[in-house]
């Protein structure tokens, strides 16, 4: 199933929308993109096993590693992938799952959670 652009950039406002506002808030100076599919670039810094496609990046420094000595930065950055999403997914209601529970992985990246600890709570 493939969406149109727009619509699939709405799904992704409204996941980040539905946040707890306690994180919302704390998001500050974090981009957040939708892009077509991810590059090698995507890929080569990400450890995953071999075959499996990425369905969002986080690309920045996590809050818990970041000093308040550190210089000022670029904005940290969230990419949701449309294509991978829409090809794990058969309908439409599966692709808005996916979205919610993307970004939801992504913002916690920027909070500090590993992948490990994000498989144990189910994302």
């Amino acid at each position: 199933m493939r969406l149109p652009r727009e619509e699939f950039e709405q799904l992704v406002s409204e996941a980040l929308a539905d946040l707890p506002e306690e994180f919302a808030e704390k998001l500050e100076n974090v981009q957040v993109a939708v892009e077509d599919y991810p590059t090698e670039e995507h890929y080569a810094g990400v450890r995953r096993p071999p075959g499996s496609v990425i369905l969002g990046l986080y690309q920045g420094v996590p809050l818990t590693q970041r000093s308040t000595f550190a210089p000022l930065r670029y904005p940290d950055r969230i990419i949701v992938f449309q294509g991978p999403i829409e090809a794990v997914c058969a309908t439409r209601e599966e692709i808005v799952r996916q979205v919610r529970r993307t970004v939801v992985h992504e913002v916690a990246h920027h909070f500090g959670i590993p992948d490990r600890r994000l498989r144990e709570l189910g994302y």
